[in-house]
């Protein structure tokens, strides 16, 4: 259902909570174990299965040995020697992930994806149709249960911050090595926002890290109750003007945000960690290549076009350093992404002080839409003698067949060619090796 003419952002009224935090239980491993039912009731784990991985996401089989995202995989596999990993499959998800924002949207245009495993969704204009907030959270469980065989909690409040609280509260949780179910839905009533919030630990809120934590702790802050107990220049000068106006109104469930639907994506990246740090030009031009491939093809999908192109790279004693540059017209395709890529690389001392690269990502910024640019004369040229086709229409001819391939035939299906001086590179799906790399020779 859509509603035209509606202002993308808008506030809920303050005494009705309209406002739903939706979050996928376990996503990235959820969809594996529903793919293959031979891993249900096992521990799952999602991410780089060698030392230098991290834990994208785990079953809650697995969190019962107490792994948790962003876990480095070497401890995840201490605690859990016979969990099975899986490198996942961003691409995959990707899909899934699509299809239950396309749910949300069928309910209200006030979605707010904040990843690909949650979002926001202001309600208010829906109440009429579809019931309460309560019934609407039903509702969309059961669709995503239907359509996705996937579960997920819902937080229902008057504000972001109370209703991603609440979602956190509907969730499965692990009492010693059992798992207890979810209440699925939990809501706070307008007007229950303080006696919610009181006994929660402060670390639940936006913005208390373990720093801001500490600082808080020597003053015997433990709750929301006793952060509210401070006031607002007490907290300003334990933590800094802007945090601590922010604290304090957090404790008392200040929390203005509205739901921001269809926010622009402002950059598509991939990064991957390598399983050794390398040196070897020819090696990292390779991966170029093939990363720049990724981020086009999304780029591509999103019907996105853009003009910086950014490198980053992490050494093995881990400086990371960034390196961009604006092209003189936007773009999707991979070999310009991945010709810009390497003349950043140009720029890198690989090898000297600080050794090789332990992380190689590439990305693209300044996006807009897929729309076409001035043209050059160079672009209406013929692409080849006796050839009456445009370098132009030759480009564009060429990734429509590659994304028409991949489409019918899987991403791995076709991959981009090696620069020919430099290397070869190796095939797979966009975006799959993000939280690092797969074991050489995985148990």
């Amino acid at each position: 259902m859509s509603t035209p003419g509606r202002e993308p952002s808008w506030s809920p009224p303050r005494d009705v909570a309209s406002i739903l935090h939706v979050d996928m239980d376990a996503f990235y491993a959820s969809v594996e174990i529903r793919d293959d039912p031979s891993l249900r009731g096992r521990p799952v784990i999602v991410g780089g299965s060698s030392d230098r991985g991290v834990v994208a996401a785990a079953s809650y089989e697995a969190r019962v040995y107490g792994i948790r995202s962003a876990m480095p995989s070497a401890r995840a596999r201490q605690l859990c020697p016979h969990a099975v990993f899986l490198h996942g499959d961003m691409s995959r998800y990707a899909e899934v992930s699509a299809s239950i924002m396309a749910i949300f949207a069928d309910v209200t245009p006030g979605v707010e994806p904040i990843s690909l495993d949650e979002a926001f969704l202001d309600v208010t204009g829906a109440i009429r149709l579809f019931g309460t907030p309560r019934a609407i959270a039903d509702h969309l469980r059961r669709r995503i249960l239907d359509t996705e065989r996937l579960t997920a909690s819902v937080g229902i409040g008057t504000s972001k911050l109370i209703a991603k609280l609440a979602s956190e509260e509907a969730k499965p949780t692990i009492e010693g090595r059992t798992i207890r179910p979810g209440r699925g839905v939990f809501e706070v009533a307008a007007g229950g926002e303080w006696a919610f919030l009181d006994p929660l630990p402060i670390r639940a809120l936006w913005g208390v890290g373990p720093k801001t934590h500490e600082k808080l702790a020597r003053l015997g802050i433990v709750t929301v109750a006793d952060l509210r107990a401070l006031t607002e220049d007490r907290l300003v000068a334990t933590v800094g003007a802007a945090h601590g106006r922010h604290l304090y109104a957090m404790a008392r469930a200040d929390d203005p945000r509205p739901v921001e639907a269809d926010r622009a994506v402002k950059s598509i990246s991939h990064e991957e960690t390598f399983v050794r740090d390398v040196e070897d030009r020819a090696t990292l031009d390779a991966e170029l290549v093939r990363m720049a491939d990724r981020v086009a093809t999304r780029l591509r999908a999103a019907g996105l076009r853009g003009r910086t192109v950014q490198v980053k790279a992490r050494y093995g004693d881990f400086r990371t350093l960034t390196r961009a540059r604006t092209l003189e017209r936007s773009t999707d395709r991979g070999p310009d992404i991945a010709r810009t890529g390497r003349s950043l690389l140009d720029t890198l001392d690989l090898g000297g002080v600080h050794g090789g690269l332990r992380l190689l990502g590439i990305g693209v910024t300044s996006l807009g839409a897929d729309r076409a640019d001035q043209l050059s004369f160079e672009d209406l040229e013929p692409s080849g003698e006796g050839d009456s086709t445009s370098r132009t229409e030759r480009d564009e001819a060429e990734t429509a067949a590659i994304d028409e391939i991949r489409r019918r035939f899987g991403d791995d299906a076709i991959g981009p060619g090696a620069p020919a001086s430099r290397g070869g590179g190796r095939r797979g799906s966009p975006g799959g090796e993000s939280w690092g790399p797969a074991a050489v020779h995985p148990d």
